[in-house]
């Protein structure tokens, strides 16, 4: 290992280690908000279910409704979303047409569950509600373009 300088003077060890334990700790980062499973698969006939968002208990809508979703990302990456957010392979959230940038939704497909939130406008296919970024189309196990039950917390939902 080499000592070397950053380009504010401070000082650091380079060599093969300092890549890796970058990438590692990214990876606990990611890990740490990954999705949330349930064990019935995220479908719920009932009233309401709570599940756990960014450490906090969020109230859904139930039961879950049915929606068409597709995915989107490469040729994208390094773009901002229309919430803000810089879109990389690894970013987690979905994009909707009408719901407000920040509304958490709870996704379930095929027996995987993610609580997310919206972070772009879209999708721009005709018959879809919801695109999954590259990094929640991972989290659910989605391929191509499906249906997948959500439903919108509480405050954002509509009262029919």
């Amino acid at each position: 290992m080499k000592t070397s300088k950053d380009r504010h003077g401070r000082k650091f060890e380079s060599g093969r280690l300092r890549w890796p334990a970058l990438a590692a700790g990214l990876c606990a980062l990611a890990l740490g908000a990954g999705p949330a499973q349930a064990g019935t698969g995220g479908a719920s006939a009932t009233t309401a279910e709570s599940a756990p968002a960014a450490g906090q208990g969020v109230t859904f809508s139930s039961p879950m409704r049915s929606a068409g979703a597709t995915w989107y990302g490469p040729g994208l990456y390094g773009n901002h979303t229309a919430c803000g957010q810089t879109l990389r392979p690894g970013t987690i959230g979905v994009a909707h047409r009408s719901l407000p940038c920040g509304t958490t939704v709870k996704l379930a497909y095929h027996g995987h569950s993610l609580v997310t939130k919206v972070i772009d406008r879209g999708p721009y296919s005709k018959g879809n509600d919801f695109d999954l970024t590259n990094g929640a189309r991972q989290a659910l196990d989605f391929s191509g373009a499906d249906d997948v039950q959500y439903a919108v917390a509480v405050q954002y939902a509509r009262h029919r």
